[in-house]
């Protein structure tokens, strides 16, 4: 009883303790969660400085801020609301609660010192992230997968289903999804297999994705246990995806998964038995129902077209024609694009119908002549023909858009017309109806490719399996030997064997082919010679590939190819000797790209068809002396050799393009000389003029087709000099379209205006390495044509010029004590970019920047400037110190997006101290090593007073941490603002 009295008293004195001190216990609070606020703060800011492409926020960290935000937020509100409320009476229970919360700040206060920092290293990268398509009607598939991949009884997943019901797409979501989960895993493996399993290559591809290599002259086995002993040390996730054959894990050196390592495998099959065979948990993806079906196909035609009257039985009988295959409603749907008449409509669905009239269902005949009536409706055989010609490359594989159009052309699949550029676009529009049709897949990947599904593939090659001009297409199958000549039947019309590994034809094989057009062997690196006998059975051969492989010599026998249109030899290094060609009159393309012919293939004059000649070959030395001219019908031209005249070809009426080094700068001025005063020149070329010791053959490691197609979407008007001693020979003469011009390694320039004169339409200007150097400009030297000149430049590079000491030299002129220059001097600049001018001490003198000059400017990047001082600066003293002033200078720059400034020790300014920049568009700021710079004169726009930001994405500041710190602003708020863009600090 009397503990129970003293409980009851010790709780009374309590309550009246916190009645009596509430004001001081809220104050307490109130200062403690300040604290906390501003240790959070402090907290955040640093995150925001750290580089998080290797590190990650500590997990602690995190559960931190959750609970500072909390206590800041949420509750702090709360109480001071119920602090203004309250009662006098009610004063001693929320002062207990106050001095609870007292004592809970206090605890979230002192977790949060963090000595150990508040970042960890992030684990090295488990894989690639894959480009994925959206996902229809697969959740429960996923859910399934999802709960075997964390069942540690299931080692092996087998997702199966028939062709184009979207397994691939299912596990590249998965694949994704393990990725971003962080699941334990220290390595998530892609690989695809497709039909023709190889062990060898399977090894190659697993070891590859594991940054590893396996020897390659090693036995099966012998590779199979490296592999093991690779895997072993990683807890991995393998998808092998589209897995057609059986075969064995210990075979290929994937180790068994276990309880223990904790490691899946998960394989693609349209067959089970497959998956049985490897004791896979199958999980099957079934057909899309009704109405997902409906809604896909909708997605992809348009929902306009249910506007069409009468429409929704065709429909809706249309899309069950599709079986639910997603792959089958988007090629179909996506060849009914754009069809309004509902007669074409019912049209369109009874060839559907007839299409798999007597086919077994869900077979895979069904599926294809499914996926061939997006096929018979393409508009006629040409496009056909073309979407059929994707399938001579490999499965799966990425194909060059420009490359393909190529050749299309040169297989006759485009519509000759009156210029290449022409047939080119023409190819485009083709393509474009098949990427719109479904039947190709755009990839935009360090460039534009196309690909094929590999279902549609197996579609295109069924329709060239039987009949006549039958495919056969081994591409990319790890041959080592050409097929048996009993495999060469007399109805093929095409062959694709590219990207194997064949080393040997047997010495008496001649295929008996009589109907063959084309023979594609590229990239089979090893092949070294071809028999004299291979081609004599092949009159009709129109298209022959043999670039990137190691051949020597051509057999005689090619001469007799009278019907041979394009021969491909790029990339074939070893090529030294050809025979004559003079018997090839239907020859139009020539492609010898890299060869190491010293010599020009002898009767190349008589080639009277030849529109596509290459001869980009490094050693050559001798060409048909005075014969070039003779090809007339020549639309492209590239040539590299000591032997070139430039009056022969001035005569070529149909170039298009042109590519050429001329050793001596006279030639040169013959072939520009021609072409300006005739007023034809081609609408794309680049121009080479120096010695042959200096240039070197950059293009050579250009792709198999060569590079006509890069030249397509943009016009390419370029001059190079390299190692030539102007001013020596007289001057040079330029074509009055040049829009590039590129100066290298030109000692005795000293003054650039004598390049000046006839270049009012350039557009890109490059000097490098050049000794002589002094300015760039000079305010006594600029004449109307140099004005427009410097008027018109977009781009300017400035590299390796250790005598310049202006890019633009303000000099007083004779009426004048006060330096002038011209107000609109480069008025169109937008790409600055200096780098290594060690004596340059100023970019800029401020008197471009208050006229009209650099208004256009978007870019700016100085580097490795050792004596920059300033990047904007007055050009004379005196001039600086009338100009001193309290009003600060406006110097505008309103289109710079991207200012960078790196590697300059000297640097002390970016604009005068009484300077101010204003840079609306800025959006990236770069500085590096520039750690005398003790301000940054960037005005930001104000919004009702606060600091405006609305483009900028990013600052990158790797110097000091302290130079940071202490650096000014225009305005001291702006830096804090700026702090959730800084990306990086050492």
């Amino acid at each position: 009883m009397e503990s129970i009295i003293e409980a009851a008293l010790g709780s009374a004195g309590e309550q009246i303790d916190c009645h009596r001190n509430f004001p001081n216990d809220v104050d307490d609070l109130r200062k403690i969660v300040a604290d906390l606020k501003r240790r959070k703060n402090d907290k955040e800011a640093e995150l925001l400085t750290a580089d998080y492409s290797k590190k990650r926020v500590k997990e602690e960290v995190e559960g931190w801020l959750k609970d500072a935000r909390r206590v800041i937020e949420i509750e702090m509100p709360g109480i001071e609301e119920e602090v203004q409320d309250v009662s006098y009476l009610s004063r001693g229970s929320l002062g207990r609660r106050v001095r609870e919360k007292i004592e809970e700040v206090r605890e979230i206060y002192d977790r949060g010192g963090f000595p150990e920092g508040l970042v960890i290293e992030r684990p090295p990268p488990c894989g690639i992230t894959l480009p994925i398509e959206n996902m229809v009607g697969e959740v429960n598939v996923m859910e399934q997968i999802w709960g075997y991949l964390g069942d540690i009884e299931v080692g092996i997943i087998g997702v199966c289903g028939i062709g184009g019901v979207g397994k691939t797409t299912v596990m590249k979501h998965i694949h994704n999804e393990l990725l971003n989960k962080c699941v334990g895993l220290t390595k998530i493996i892609w690989v695809t297999v497709s039909q023709s399993l190889s062990v060898v290559k399977l090894q190659d591809d697993i070891a590859r994705k594991m940054n590893r290599s396996l020897p390659k002259d090693g036995d099966e086995l012998e590779r199979a246990s490296r592999l093991m002993e690779i895997m072993k040390i990683e807890k991995y996730a393998l998808i092998l995806d589209d897995v057609w054959d059986t075969f064995s894990l210990h075979q290929v050196g994937i180790p068994e998964p276990t309880i223990e390592n904790g490691c899946k495998i998960v394989i693609t099959s349209r067959s089970v038995d497959v998956c049985n065979h490897l004791r896979c948990q199958i999980v099957m993806v079934p057909p899309l129902p009704e109405q997902e079906s409906l809604n896909l196909f909708l997605d992809t035609v348009g929902r306009s077209i249910l506007q069409i009257p009468n429409l929704e039985k065709i429909l809706k009988d249309m899309v069950a024609e599709c079986a639910g295959l997603p792959l089958a409603i988007v090629v179909i749907a996506g060849s009914m694009r754009g069809v309004r008449d509902i007669r074409e409509w019912r049209s369109a669905l009874r060839q559907l119908c007839n299409s798999v009239v007597g086919t077994k269902k869900d077979s895979e005949d069904r599926i294809f002549k499914r996926l061939k009536f997006s096929y018979d409706r393409l508009p006629d055989s040409s496009f056909q023909e073309c979407f059929l010609y994707c399938s001579l490359y490999p499965e799966d594989g990425k194909i060059e858009r420009q490359g393909l159009i190529e050749n299309w052309i040169c297989e006759g699949l485009v519509k000759k017309l009156e210029s290449r550029r022409a047939m080119h676009d023409e190819g485009h529009a083709i393509l474009n109806r098949l990427l719109n049709n479904c039947l190709l897949q755009g990839w935009v990947y360090e460039g534009e490719y196309v690909k094929m599904h590999d279902v549609v593939r197996d579609m295109a090659l069924h329709v060239k399996s039987t009949g006549r001009g039958r495919f056969m297409v081994k591409a990319k199958m790890r041959l080592t030997e050409i097929p048996n000549e009993v495999d060469w039947t007399e109805d093929l019309d095409k062959v694709s064997l590219r990207e194997n590994e064949i080393s040997d034809i047997p010495i008496n094989m001649s295929p008996k082919c009589l109907m063959l057009s084309t023979l594609i062997l590229e990239m089979n690196l090893r092949l070294r010679q071809i028999p004299e006998c291979f081609f004599t059975k092949m009159p009709l051969l129109k298209f022959l590939n043999l670039s990137y492989t190691n051949i020597e010599a051509l057999p005689n026998s090619i001469c007799n190819l009278k019907n041979l249109t394009a021969l491909i030899l790029s990339g074939c290094s070893g090529l030294e000797r050809m025979p004559s060609l003079s018997k090839l009159k239907a020859l139009e393309k020539l492609d010898l790209l890299g060869a190491s012919l010293r010599v020009a293939p002898e009767g190349i004059e008589m080639l009277e068809n030849l529109e596509y000649l290459d001869l980009s070959c490094p050693n050559l030395k001798v060409l048909p002396g005075g014969k070039i001219s003779e090809l007339v019908r020549l639309q492209y031209l590239r040539i590299f050799t000591t032997d070139i005249r430039g009056e022969e070809v001035a005569r070529l009426k149909k170039l298009e393009y042109f590519e050429c080094r001329f050793d001596w700068p006279n030639e040169f001025n013959s072939y520009v000389s021609k072409v300006n005063h005739f007023g034809r020149r081609p609408s794309n070329y680049y121009l080479e003029v120096g010695a042959s010791d200096v240039y070197e053959v950059a293009a050579l490691d250009g792709c198999a087709e060569g590079s006509f197609w890069k030249f397509h979407d943009s016009d390419i008007k370029q001059v190079t000099l390299l190692g030539c001693k102007i001013g020596e020979n007289g001057v040079l003469v330029f074509p009055d379209d040049l829009l590039d011009l590129s100066i290298g390694n030109c000692d005795t320039v000293a003054d650039i205006s004598i390049f000046q004169k006839n270049l009012t339409q350039l557009q890109t200007y490059e000097l490098s390495n050049c000794e002589g150097i002094e300015c760039v400009v000079s305010s006594s030297s600029l004449s109307s044509s140099s004005l427009t000149f410097m008027n018109n430049l977009a781009r300017l590079s400035l590299e390796g010029l250790p005598s310049l000491r202006d890019v633009v030299k303000v000099e007083k002129t004779t009426t004048s004590l006060a330096p002038t220059i011209s107000p609109r001097i480069f008025s169109n600049l937008k790409h600055l970019r200096v780098w290594d001018c060690s004596n340059l001490k100023k970019l800029f003198p401020c008197e471009l920047l208050q006229g009209q000059g650099l208004q256009n400017l978007e870019e700016i990047f100085v580097e490795g400037c050792n004596e920059m001082e300033e990047i904007i600066g007055w050009e004379e003293e005196e001039e600086k110190v009338g100009n001193q002033t309290t009003t600060p200078i406006l110097l505008t720059l309103s289109k710079l997006r991207i200012l960078g400034l790196q590697l300059l020790p000297e640097l002390k300014r970016i604009c005068p101290e009484e300077g101010v920049m204003i840079c609306d568009s800025l959006n990236s700021i770069f500085i590096n090593v520039c750690d005398k710079v003790k301000r940054i004169p960037l005005r930001l726009g104000r919004e009702n007073g606060q600091p405006s930001l609305p483009v900028m994405k990013e600052i990158h500041i790797q110097n000091p941490k302290e130079w940071w710190e202490s650096v000014e602003w225009e305005n001291p708020d702006d830096k804090n603002v700026l702090l959730p863009f800084l990306k990086h600090l050492t």
